[in-house]
């Protein structure tokens, strides 16, 4: 096995391995109250500048006039991890997951782009699907490259949610960042692990490493200044990977951000806690 492959099995034997001892330990939890009625999803491939773009898009009939919701994927991931919050939004606003380029089953360019390169391919697909402004969600990275098409392109953007926003200036580098996805792991859902698993391949060490790089350099708190579309930042109790601290340091500095924190959910809010997610999204975007 190769010193990538290597890598990879261990970042998700991690993930795996936290998600056996706490269902073990503590049995599976059965979900309780009314299960929510969830949207169907489809596919679609747009070349965007050379590069082929790969999205899931809802396919429940909605309304013209209502705004439409993009979700972004965070590091290493694609909108496979998406696809909970995505089926739970698309009863009540057109939902988009694209798969970043570089990830899921988007091209890969040769160099992996940056997050302010990430920002201005996700505005080019916007043009050429014909999406003229939305809501936006995003996770981690996600919200980095969020923060930076709300500068970059503000005519595009109607308002964000920006849920586990990273990087923590505290919390920089690659050592660090690995050891909160260890402490995460028993609160995020067992079937996670396949999903990180499947897109870390299909991405790599050395890509994931080079965005890594770019999203540690870049620093959203300074931008978030400059924000002017309501902007509401959510925090999981139990995300060790970014502090309460910075989260609501950040939500304080936005000229219209606010702060909404669900109890029990890790990093991945997205994936683990969509129901939750939800509920406090479709308020805000309405």
């Amino acid at each position: 096995m190769s010193v990538v492959m290597r890598w990879i099995a261990a970042m998700a034997g991690g993930i795996l391995a936290g998600l056996v001892g706490s269902k073990l330990n503590a049995g599976q939890r059965a979900s309780q109250g009314v299960q929510p009625r969830l949207g169907r999803l489809s596919a679609r491939y747009d070349r965007i500048g050379g590069i082929n773009m790969y999205a899931r898009v809802s396919a429940h009939p909605i309304p013209d006039d209502r705004l439409p919701v993009i979700l972004v994927h965070g590091l290493g991931m694609s909108s496979r991890y998406m696809i909970p919050l995505a089926e739970h939004l698309a009863p009540h606003r057109r939902v988009y997951a694209p798969d970043l380029p570089g990830f899921g089953l988007s091209d890969k360019p040769r160099q992996a782009l940056t997050v302010r390169e990430l920002a201005d391919a996700l505005a080019a697909w916007m043009h050429e699907i014909g999406l003229d402004r939305a809501a936006f969600v995003g996770n981690s990275l996600g919200c980095e490259v969020l923060v930076e098409l709300a500068v970059n392109h503000p005519h595009l953007v109607d308002r964000l949610v920006l849920q586990g926003p990273t990087p923590d200036p505290d919390a920089r580098g690659l050592v660090r960042q690995i050891a909160g996805f260890f402490l995460i792991a028993p609160f995020e859902r067992w079937s996670l692990a396949w999903v990180a698993l499947t897109d870390y391949t299909r991405s790599g060490v050395r890509r994931y490493i080079q965005t890594l790089h770019s999203m540690v350099d870049n620093r959203i708190g300074e931008k978030a200044l400059r924000i002017s579309q309501p902007t509401l930042v959510v925090w999981g109790t139990r995300d060790y990977i970014v502090p309460y601290e910075f989260v609501a340091g950040l939500a304080e500095v936005l000229p219209q951000g606010r702060l909404a924190v669900i109890p029990d959910a890790a990093h991945g809010i997205n994936y683990s806690h969509p129901k939750a997610l939800t509920a406090v999204i479709l308020p805000f975007i309405l």
